[in-house]
């Protein structure tokens, strides 16, 4: 059920989505084709393999599935960046991720590297014009990552990819450091209580259907920061699935302003969450899991 402090923005959201073929879902789990999904998480880009010797010496491909990842998309600018603690679907047009996904383990939520001797930087391996620091320079905007870098302790390398640009977008000050902190603090907790949990996040946008019409450019009403026009999110979306026992998942929005937001009003299901983004969560789940998990979500049950 969506909540009422949140009604506002999930109305406006799905009007300008629906507002536009362009940018309609191209399928639900149900019709998603198999092979479309093996060839994506088998593309080495996003996933690994891991190779063991055979009794008669041959070597056979184990493919790793990653429950965190996303479908693909079709309908918007897509870079797959794959980095040492999480994968990010980076827009070129936005200047922005589409999405970040990761795999949480209870491992992962301990660890030594810190993040005071880290620095936000230009990810090089994205084309410019892209994010940089001067963008953020006097924007009343944080830095806001994506991937926090609470979940990347466990590693030198990982901390510092935390940092980069293609994992950062504009966001209020005061969700920063609370609301959306709080909600970092409790994906830990999980990870720690289940073992691990797969974690999604990103930005949403009012003028969402308004982008896809216009093609490659900027709709005159979006807010956008710095020279190189990073755009400024209205809401962030959060989607986290639990493996551990009998699966279970929850998604969460949360305007990107510095008003208050009770963590209860800011729950949704995964399929209201992939209503507002066009983005088709955990498909690599078999489909009647994929159904039930998306369909509703509850605090109490985590």
């Amino acid at each position: 059920m969506i909540k009422k402090g949140n009604r506002w923005l999930m109305m406006a959201l799905m009007a300008t989505l629906l507002a536009c073929k362009g940018n309609t879902r191209t399928g639900t789990a149900e019709a998603t084709d198999a092979q479309d999904k093996h060839d994506f998480y088998a593309s080495g880009n996003v996933a690994s393999a891991e190779s063991s010797e055979s009794a008669t010496g041959l070597q056979k491909a184990k493919t790793v599935v990653m429950y965190e990842m996303p479908a693909k998309l079709a309908d918007r600018p897509e870079q797959i960046l794959k980095r040492k603690g999480y994968i990010t679907s980076y827009n070129s047009r936005t200047k922005a991720p589409n999405w970040v996904a990761w795999h949480l383990t209870k491992a992962h939520t301990y660890g030594s590297y810190q993040r005071n001797q880290e620095v936000f930087a230009e990810d090089e391996s994205v084309k410019a014009p892209r994010a940089t620091d001067n963008d953020y320079y006097n924007s009343r905007y944080d830095r806001g990552h994506m991937c926090p870098a609470g979940d990347n302790k466990w590693d030198k390398e990982a901390m510092t990819q935390s940092f980069l640009f293609t994992n950062v977008c504009p966001q209020n000050h005061g969700l920063n450091k609370y609301e959306w902190n709080d909600l970092e603090i409790l994906c830990r907790d999980w990870a720690r209580k289940y073992g691990a949990v797969d974690i999604v996040c990103g930005p949403l946008y009012l003028s969402e259907g308004e982008r896809f019409r216009v093609g490659d450019s900027t709709p005159s009403q979006q807010k956008t920061i710095g020279r190189n026009k990073v755009w400024v999110p209205d809401a962030f979306f959060k989607v986290v699935l639990c493996r551990q026992g009998r699966p279970k998942a929850i998604g969460f929005v949360y305007r990107n302003e510095g008003k208050k937001q009770l963590m209860e009003e800011a729950v949704c299901s995964v399929d209201e969450v992939e209503t507002l983004t066009g983005i088709d969560f955990f498909p690599s789940l078999d489909d009647a899991t994929e159904r039930r998990v998306e369909a509703s979500a509850s605090l109490s049950d985590w």
